[in-house]
């Protein structure tokens, strides 16, 4: 772990790609099967390959407690480091160097201890014993070899690196072109298999595994309509982007499993997607979107969200908001129950390279319960064409009028590229609206912005108290230059500090852009702002003129009324069967 952790400072020390590349293969090549698989990994930013559903369960306090524990440092003083830095890892660094901290070269753990560790931190029960164990192992480490330790477990590596670095990395060290070690990455969802494989020339074996969730493809922001045409016309797809949580579901014989965005099986929390699927005739993988429905009617975000983090939710809250699976894309198709096999002789056969107009044909051709009269677990993504800048707005205008965030513009003929965010698909949003903020509190950011204070917490007024109330935080939209000037600012205008958060003056406006008003008991407002952004600074308008508490509640209630009278008309579309979608391609 040492060397790794003298790799991971060399890698940070340098910006140019290529020079971050060299580093990393050099160091991959003196590496035994074991401790490339673990070192891949942790280059990534994880203890756990990214597919595997383990998680630590261990925070700042139980890292501070094992510092603490392990070196006598007081508490107090890993939370200033941690205040100059923005960066647990680089603060616990810092504390060991300032005690001493100098255990003999020999002591050092390796890779496989470090990652045994780990393992061993997860399985432990109470944070008591997690600290114990994490104490043991920083007790071993150098200050360098600690902050190493930390990064991983923090899951904040903050070195430059992402992973089509590692990636190109692979690819070097054991000569395989760089598509190849991609193709095996994607198909195994574990970059440290498939450096092994790279390393025994077996990159061709990489078969798409079941219950292993494949990272989610991504889509590039996009607005301007005629961009968007240029980028992927002539003709685009067109689907609704919905407001849920996307999800893929795994099925194999009746074991049926569904992930979310983050790799996590939360199949527990919907139980009646699982329980439509068990008896579905065919093996695959399907990414879609799970949504709160009821009545012929997508809810509100915010009515999901009370299903989220439930496992094995009762019936009085399945009854109050039914779920559902969109299916969208269909990411693997294999035989099912009906060929007379055993589930270890099934296969799946991949999809993502094909063109995503035969996957949506294979999809509609599946057999899904699909949605009749507002019963029912599933739909299929409501799916149309645009060749002009009009009749996007118009499909824009119409998701909308469904109660949805926006449009995925597709491209028919793209593949599916797991964890890329390319070209092949853009989500097209537009902000609802904007209101103009005060800013009340700052805070200091993470990553690049660590030394600036970036995230903004902003309020509007309540005219019948005469006191600002909070609404939001946002740490995008401004450029670095802006920030760098704001900070300035902020730090000869503090009026408190409550540890990496400043009180400030409220003088400084802004406008805020947001996609939703959400009622929230979260901030003083009563309302909260989903997607919220800074569009830009208005330094040309007092306080005083800033939105109040008002309007914000008249541009809630005016879209609930809107979304009421659309309901009927609108979201009962959210669904495309099978039948409309074959019209609609033939007419294409």
């Amino acid at each position: 772990m040492r060397r790794w952790s003298e790799l991971a400072e060399r890698v940070a020390a340098t910006t140019r790609t290529s020079e971050k590349t060299g580093l990393l293969a050099e160091y991959l090549r003196t590496l035994d099967q074991d401790a490339l698989r673990i070192a891949v990994v942790f280059l990534t930013g994880r203890p756990f390959p990214e597919a595997d559903q383990r998680a630590t369960g261990i925070g700042w306090a139980t890292i501070a407690n094992a510092v603490a524990q392990m070196s006598g440092a007081d508490r107090a003083a890993l939370a200033e480091a941690y205040d100059r830095h923005s960066d647990l890892a680089a603060a616990v660094g810092d504390v060991l160097e300032g005690v001493g901290h100098a255990p003999p070269p020999e002591a050092s753990p390796s890779l496989p201890e470090v990652a045994g560790t780990f393992a061993e931190i997860e399985a432990a029960s109470g944070p008591a014993r997690k600290s114990a164990l994490l104490a043991a192992l920083l007790a071993r480490a150098d200050p360098r070899t600690a902050r190493g330790i930390v990064r991983v477990l923090s899951g904040e590596l903050r070195i430059g690196l992402r992973e089509g670095l590692v990636e190109a990395a692979i690819a070097r060290a054991f000569e395989h072109p760089l598509d190849a070690v991609k193709r095996a990455g994607m198909l195994t969802g574990d970059i440290g298999r498939t450096a092994v494989l790279a390393r025994e020339g077996r990159l061709d074996t990489a078969e798409l595994a079941l219950f292993h969730p494949l990272k989610f493809m991504l889509a590039s922001p996009a607005e301007d309509a005629a961009e968007i045409l240029r980028r992927l016309g002539p003709t685009v797809w067109v689907e609704d982007k919905y407001d849920g949580i996307r999800c893929q579901l795994h099925r194999l014989g009746r074991d049926v499993r569904l992930y979310s965005r983050d790799l996590h099986d939360i199949s527990g929390q919907f139980p009646e997607i699982v329980e439509a699927s068990a008896a579905l005739p065919w093996d695959g993988i399907l990414d879609g979107e799970i949504l709160a429905f009821r009545d012929g009617a997508v809810l509100p975000f915010i009515a999901l969200q009370a299903r989220l983090g439930r496992k094995d939710p009762p019936p009085s809250l399945r009854a109050e908001v039914p779920v559902i699976y969109v299916a969208f894309d269909l990411l693997g198709l294999g035989t099912g129950p009906d060929d007379d096999l055993d589930a270890d002789a099934r296969t799946v056969t991949p999809l993502l390279e094909t063109p995503l107009r035969e996957r949506r044909r294979l999809l509609e051709t599946l057999d899904l319960p699909l949605i009749d009269g507002g019963h029912g677990a599933f739909a299929l993504a409501h799916l149309s064409t645009a060749d002009s800048r009009d009749g996007l707005e118009l499909a824009f205008s119409d998701a909308r009028a469904r109660r949805n965030e926006g449009l995925m513009v597709k491209d028919p003929t793209s593949p599916y590229s797991p964890g890329r965010r390319g070209y092949g698909w853009l989500k097209m949003k537009k902000a609802l609206a904007t209101i103009d903020c005060v800013v009340v509190g700052v805070e200091v950011g993470h990553g690049k912005r660590h030394g600036v204070l970036s995230d903004y917490t902003f309020a509007v007024r309540d005219e019948a108290s005469d006191q600002l109330v909070t609404i939001g935080k946002a740490y995008s939209g401004l450029t670095d230059a802006e920030i760098a000037a704001m900070t300035r600012w902020f730090e000869d205008h503090t009026i408190s500090r409550h540890g990496r958060y400043r009180v400030v003056e409220p003088r400084v406006v802004v406008e805020v852009a947001f996609d939703v008003i959400l009622r929230s008991n979260r901030h003083k407002s009563g309302f909260a702002l989903r997607f919220p952004r800074i569009a830009r600074l208005r330094l040309d308008k007092d306080p005083a003129e800033a939105d109040t508490l008002e309007t914000v509640r008249a541009l809630y209630e005016g879209l609930q009324a809107g979304a009421e009278h659309l309901v009927t008309a609108g979201a009962r579309k959210v669904v495309a069967l099978a039948a409309g979608s074959r019209q609609r391609r033939t007419e294409t």
